[in-house]
């Protein structure tokens, strides 16, 4: 916008004055009067002009085509955000290694990560940080542009509508959209009831994808993706279903009522395991008097409850043996674990293995299993102990002990590698404050083919879940955060709670990635890795 100052024009017309009035017109000087007349009105002029352009506000130079940008979104950012001291080439470093020149950059994030996720504004810096209006959701400071007068309304509406259709570029290509046998992680936010997808190649946030049933948070605690690769499901602490989502597409195929009604569903559903052939899964109802719901994956029903009074107490994790016999169900209380019968899945048969000592226990005892892991060879299997920080190798064929290997405190989860280079078991420690005082958590490393442990690794704030990349070598961990004494979280969402986030592991080192901390919303809990 260019605008006049009154300052300069007065000084201008003074000074024309000053010269007219020092002038005597006389008869003899008229000629040289006109004359001079002529020459201070050109005077007048380019004064004038210079005052005029000199006083106006330089118009910023953007280039809307190589930006790539929608020319309503360029004409914010670049005006906005891509200039000097701020996001851009030259000044990125100091803003958090963010460069908004072009819509390319944009999506390469910044050093926490994603700062737009296609269809997700609400978790998406971009907008969290340029937003001032409380009804359009969540307010974080500092608010952007830094220092300067924030967006107008409708600057901030059309920011926000446009992540949510996907944040295209000026031809209208979605981020990640290219390639449907894109290599991903998934992870599971039980704060949010959304599952996050990770490109494995550039380790961004590509999408959230939103689980559940109902309005109300169903807390999503298990995912996995299919034997065949097809599918990947979540079942829920706090809902009535299996959910199934294409791997492809991340999109949503259907949801299986884990009952014949919805009253007899109600049941805090923490694990699943899948047949060999991916036609069948059991899920888990962790409660005192425990459940067990057969379900049909390719129809899409429930199909039979394994329960009775005191059948299956506090049933937790759970795994299908490598020739699909046995389905294997880890309590966390007592001494034992389950060992199912499911080759006849409408007769299933149970026996109880004990993992430590002669008699049998069904109380809080010193072991508490939480879930297993079978080798990639299939002839043994692991627990994780939570109570005694130990776990637990049993021989496959007889079910007797055959190693016992002391980890960190409270052992959750378990990943292993299928790499002969790389035969390493990851157990998630997640309230472990003695391996590394002043955190909470670590993740020990065993050497499945010897049964010995071989390090710790202090991957960040309560670790949790946990999936391997055997293709890249990388671990992907969960870091759940979600005690008031973790690392202050980068920013909050809309769905309250504090955020977590996810760490990697470089499996020939056995060392965390450096610079690979990535914000999550709250809670992320579970992991998968889709091959």
């Amino acid at each position: 916008m260019h605008f006049f100052s009154p300052r300069i024009f007065n000084k201008a017309c003074t000074f024309i004055s000053y010269i007219y009035a020092s002038e005597i017109i006389t008869a003899t000087s008229y000629f040289f009067l006109v004359r001079k007349s002529i020459l201070l009105f050109f005077i007048s002029v380019i004064i004038i002009s210079l005052a005029y352009t000199a006083c106006r506000r330089d118009v910023p130079v953007i280039d809307l085509k190589s930006s790539k940008y929608p020319d309503a979104i360029g004409n914010i950012i670049l005006t906005k955000c891509a200039v000097s001291g701020c996001h851009n080439e030259q000044s990125k470093d100091a803003a958090a290694g963010l460069d908004l020149t072009t819509w390319d950059k944009m999506m390469e994030g910044d050093r926490n990560g994603a700062v737009c996720v296609p269809y997700s504004a609400q978790f998406s810096t971009m907008f969290l940080f340029t937003n001032t209006y409380s009804d359009f959701g969540p307010i974080v400071k500092p608010t952007m542009p830094n220092n300067n007068a924030p967006l107008s309304r409708d600057q901030v509406r059309t920011i926000r509508n446009w992540i949510d259709a996907g944040a295209p570029n000026a031809d209208g290509f979605v981020k990640w959209s290219d390639n449907p046998n894109r290599k991903k992680y998934y992870v599971a936010n039980q704060g949010c009831d959304v599952v996050c997808c990770v490109d494995a190649e550039t380790r961004l946030q590509m999408r959230y994808i939103s689980v559940g049933a109902t309005s109300a948070v169903e807390s999503p605690h298990d995912i996995i993706i299919s034997p065949d690769g097809q599918y990947w499901y979540v079942c829920f602490l706090a809902g009535h279903y299996l959910e199934k989502h294409r791997t492809d597409d991340d999109a949503l195929v259907g949801r299986i009522l884990l009952g014949p009604t919805d009253s007899s569903a109600v049941g805090s559903w923490n694990t699943f395991a899948f047949s060999p052939d991916s036609h069948y899964a059991w899920v888990i109802d962790w409660s005192p008097n425990g459940r067990i719901a057969w379900v049909d994956l390719q129809t899409m029903h429930w199909r039979q409850t394994y329960q009775g009074s005191g059948l299956y107490i506090q049933p937790h994790g759970s795994e299908v043996s490598n020739d699909g016999h046995y389905l294997y169900v880890t309590p966390t209380m007592g001494n034992f674990i389950y060992k199912i019968d499911v080759s006849v899945p409408q007769l299933p048969s149970d026996q109880h293995i004990i993992i430590n000592g002669d008699a049998f226990e069904t109380t809080s005892s010193v072991e508490n299993s939480h879930v297993s892991q079978f080798s990639p060879d299939g002839t043994k299997y692991f627990i994780t102990c939570q109570k005694s920080n130990m776990v637990r190798v049993m021989d496959a064929v007889t079910d007797q002990l055959i190693a016992t290997i002391p980890v960190g405190g409270y052992p959750q989860e378990m990943a292993i590698s299928e790499d002969p280079t790389t035969p390493f078991l990851y157990v998630t420690c997640e309230e472990d404050t003695i391996t590394y005082p002043g955190n909470r958590g670590s993740i020990s490393v065993i050497n499945w083919q010897t049964n010995s442990f071989v390090t710790s690794i202090n991957s960040g704030f309560q670790p949790h879940g946990i999936t391997i990349n055997d293709d890249k070598h990388v671990v992907l961990i969960a870091n759940r955060n979600s005690y008031p004494d973790g690392p202050a979280p980068h920013h909050t969402t809309s769905c309250g709670g504090r955020n977590g986030y996810f760490t990697l592991i470089d499996m020939f080192s056995n060392q965390v990635i450096y610079g690979s901390k990535t914000e999550l919303v709250a809670d992320p809990y579970e992991a998968a890795y889709r091959q």
